[in-house]
């Protein structure tokens, strides 16, 4: 709250990182909230995660969204919600401009740049249509939605002064590059289900901002298990862990971006 009420007038540089470390907490905080915490009151624990301080992203869409991401459709390219993966068959018909945009985003530069970009305007596309076509529950959605944006337009507009323009570049967009740096590499795309989910280790900052959901194999494993309890139940089932998920572990951020920074993780004109 008070970097808002101060983002006008310090210079860019230096509330980039520190909006966007917010925003991407928060949005690690609704993720928590959406498996049953920090109270076993469900309409309260909505009520936590349900400020809009990203603008775009309605807290009811994120949950329906999640929750079928973690009933079986994972990394699925027709079904999962959150799966940036595409069939080959996609990807031979994608005209020039937006295969080079495939192609582009499945690098870890790529999704860090343009991958906001991509995700927030073809949510927005995917929502308009389910709108226009009369999907009730988009429309519910949407309108439990709008109170709170309006509380944080009103906060950032009329009380910090602070255009949408400098809350978008400076926490919405970096925010949700963060998030994304998150899900990068934490699924692939395998015939054997228990072998698509991965593991980031060595992430004492980065474990922080993502409630240790870098240890991924651990979250899909138990949904329920509170974010501080992760890295003592990943220490305690380590060796059954790599064996569930086929070894799939990366030793950091740092490996994620040094195999991955210009290569694509995966491969859809193949």
């Amino acid at each position: 709250m008070m970097l808002t009420v101060t983002a006008s007038a310090l210079p860019w540089w230096l509330v980039l990182p520190f909006g966007a470390w917010l925003t991407a907490w928060h949005m690690s905080l609704q993720h928590e909230v959406i498996h049953g915490h920090p109270t076993p009151w469900s309409w309260l624990n909505d009520l936590i995660g349900s400020a809009p301080l990203s603008l775009w992203l309605p807290y009811e869409r994120y949950k329906r969204s999640h929750l079928g991401h973690h009933a079986g459709l994972l990394t699925d390219p027709l079904d999962d919600p959150e799966s940036h993966y595409v069939t080959a068959e996609c990807y031979a018909a994608a005209g020039p401009v937006r295969r080079a945009l495939l192609h582009l985003n499945t690098t870890l530069l790529g999704r860090l740049v343009i991958g906001p970009a991509l995700g927030i305007a073809g949510f927005l596309l995917r929502e308009a249509r389910a709108l226009l076509r009369g999907d009730r529950a988009a429309a519910r959605d949407w309108l439990l939605h709008l109170p709170g944006l309006a509380l944080v337009l009103g906060w950032l507009l009329l009380v910090c002064h602070l255009s949408l323009a400098r809350f978008a570049l400076l926490f919405v967009y970096p925010g949700f590059a963060l998030a994304l740096l998150r899900s990068f590499a934490e699924h692939r795309a395998s015939d054997a289900q228990d072998h698509r989910t991965a593991i980031v280790e060595n992430t004492p900052l980065l474990g922080l901002l993502f409630l240790h959901n870098n240890l991924h194999v651990v979250h899909h494993a138990r949904p329920g298990l509170a974010w501080y309890r992760i890295p003592a139940d990943y220490r305690a089932g380590r060796a059954d862990y790599l064996r569930r998920n086929d070894g799939l572990v990366y030793a950091g951020y740092r490996e994620v971006a040094r195999r991955f920074l210009v290569r694509p993780h995966d491969r859809p004109w193949q």
